[in-house]
């Protein structure tokens, strides 16, 4: 929870990526069925999947986006019949982006929401010694902000 949301003086320059994740984030693996995993999406209203190995090793991330290129896959099926990896029912795997950019828990806040600003991704996963310990989202972030009579003092410096 943020820290102002506690009664406290928010001070977002000092706010860690663990103080606003969301942790135990809701996983799939990559053999899963992709129609599994969207419904499991639907289901629990996440547009980001994590998709882990044995032990929660992170292999990559499943977004709704992936979800919205594979629609495609049956028209290439017809289009191209000779291709058999078109015929069997898609998994995680064949959708998912398979290099997911990563912070830890003990990043600055600031700069993981740079991060999902630079590279225009909506989720960052959250990884400790190779594990899955959290996904922060835009969401988390716009939850972060503090109130907006606090926000516009904060910002009162910055105004000419």
């Amino acid at each position: 929870m943020p820290r102002w949301a506690a009664g406290g003086a928010c001070n977002a320059a000092a706010m860690l990526v663990r103080d606003v994740m969301s942790r135990d984030p809701v996983t799939i693996a990559p053999d899963a069925p992709l129609r599994a995993a969207a419904e499991l999406m639907r289901e629990r209203r996440v547009r980001h999947l994590p998709v882990v190995g044995p032990e929660e090793r992170l292999l990559g991330v499943l977004t709704d986006r992936d979800l919205r290129h594979m629609a495609f896959r049956p028209a290439l099926a017809e289009l191209l019949p000779s291709t058999p990896a078109l015929a069997r029912p898609a998994r995680v795997r064949d959708a998912m982006t398979w290099a997911a950019i990563t912070v830890g828990p003990d990043l600055p806040l600031a700069r993981a929401g740079l991060v999902m600003i630079e590279r225009r991704i909506g989720s960052l996963p959250v990884v400790e010694d190779g594990r899955l310990v959290g996904i922060l989202t835009d969401h988390d972030l716009l939850r972060a902000l503090p109130p907006a009579g606090q926000r516009a003092a904060e910002l009162a410096g910055f105004l000419w």
